[in-house]
């Protein structure tokens, strides 16, 4: 018989890591493994729903239901905006190296202290730096990416590839691409230099140069559809494992379609921008003006910052939708290319348009066009017309509809996820 685990799971703060992780948990609690999570005071009680076990990391607690998803956006308002994607890239990198870091120091004496006292035979990590406290405990660790599997590249190098965040194409020019990295290494230098400071200071190797994260000995596991996957460009070595998904359950939400738009001409459209990008609160009323003139119905989540702005006729929303329901229901999503609504988007097998913000949204809206999936478009400068027009031949392109549906029969077969909890137990054993 198989020994049930007691797994800590160490997310980034931020909405879509921790959903992704709480898709991981539920599978391996489906088994009979203890899961506990390690999280920073604004999630408390928000894992706790899930029957999932809670070590709050920090001491100030907001638990208004909306502090860690407006905080996101405060953290990452220089995303926001018609910028460039390498201006956006760069001030990502810098939150990574700056922002991030500064949240790994301040959680490592907590950290510490968990696992002294969890004694975890496993420990899931979803990060974009290192936290010592888990490295160094000899426990098996895995590193976990749900960001697009390019962004593998804070880890390792990927010279057959284009670089992360960029959203280039990937039959591009490899001195074009050497130069970008050059630049954007460049642009993150002194951050760089004191972060592998600290980094050594805690008895961890030396970082490859400009490389944020390590790979684990041990299993590295990633979100990404398989028609989607670079792996027919740039093999991983064998302790890699994708998953189509890593779907929460949704069974604790309840969604019916709103009376609003019940029996009303027209698809049913979902519009999600994101936890993030929901909060740019011009962008969401540009969305909507436009979208107002369509023939069809919207259900819209409206984020944090939804009271700011109001609706069309032909649209219902909510600050926070459950989304698994929601995707089940509707004939169309809109959505900023985030990996989890699109791995999401993918198991439901909708058709979709990608409208991407910043950071590895660019590398999904470019991978789903080049393989014949969706179409992409500037949230920021598309014409009112080019995004109407897009909604029609989103919903009315029979190669975009069957290619979905074939993909979300193989996801729906294979459950690939469910070989997680035999990948853990081989790490213990």
């Amino acid at each position: 018989m198989s020994k049930n685990l007691t797994v800590l799971f160490a997310p980034i703060n931020l909405v879509g890591p921790v959903n992704a992780s709480i898709g991981i948990a539920q599978v391996l609690q489906h088994f009979g493994h203890r899961i506990v999570f390690a999280v920073r005071s604004e999630w408390k009680g928000k894992l706790a729903i899930h029957n999932f076990e809670e070590e709050i990391i920090g001491t100030n607690v907001n638990n208004d239901g909306e502090g860690s998803a407006k905080q996101n956006v405060e953290d990452f308002q220089s995303l926001f905006g018609n910028k460039s994607r390498l201006e956006k890239l760069k001030c990502v990198n810098k939150d990574i190296v700056s922002h991030l870091f500064q949240e790994v120091q301040e959680n490592e004496p907590f950290l510490e202290d968990i696992v002294t006292r969890i004694k975890p035979d496993v420990i899931i990590a979803d990060q974009i730096s290192l936290i010592p406290s888990l490295m160094c405990s000899d426990i098996p660790w895995v590193l976990v990416m749900t960001c697009n599997p390019l962004s593998f590249q804070y880890a390792i190098d990927d010279h057959k590839l284009p670089p992360t965040a960029l959203g280039l194409p990937t039959n591009g020019d490899p001195n074009e691409w050497n130069k970008l990295k050059k630049e954007i290494n460049e642009s993150i230098s002194d951050e760089w230099n004191q972060y592998n400071q600290w980094i050594t200071s805690k008895g961890i190797p030396s970082l490859q140069q400009y490389k944020l994260i390590t790979p684990s000995p041990y299993l590295n596991i990633y979100i990404f559809p398989e028609e989607l996957d670079y792996t027919d460009i740039r093999p991983l070595a064998e302790n890699f494992h994708r998953f189509d998904y890593f779907k929460r359950s949704g069974n604790e939400e309840v969604f019916e379609i709103p009376e609003k738009l019940e029996n009303k001409s027209g698809k049913l459209i979902y519009l999600s921008m994101g936890s993030m990008g929901s909060g740019d609160v011009q962008l969401m009323k540009r969305l909507i003006s436009i979208l107002a003139k369509s023939r069809h119905q919207f259900i819209v989540s409206m984020g944090q910052n939804g009271d700011q702005y109001e609706l069309a006729d032909n649209m219902w929303g909510q600050k926070y939708l459950p989304q698994i329901k929601v995707l089940a229901t509707v004939d169309m999503v809109i959505t900023h290319g985030g990996n989890n609504t699109l791995t999401e988007t993918f198991y439901f097998g909708k058709p979709f348009l990608v409208m991407p913000l910043f950071f590895d949204q660019f590398d999904n809206a470019q991978r789903v066009e080049e393989k014949g999936f969706a179409i992409q478009m500037d949230p920021y400068n598309c014409t009112e017309q080019q995004l109407l027009d897009a909604i029609e031949t989103t919903l009315t392109n029979e190669s975009f509809n069957h290619k979905m549906m074939k993909a979300s029969q193989r996801i729906q077969k294979d459950k690939n996820l469910m070989k997680l909890p035999k990948l853990l137990q081989s790490l213990v054993k």
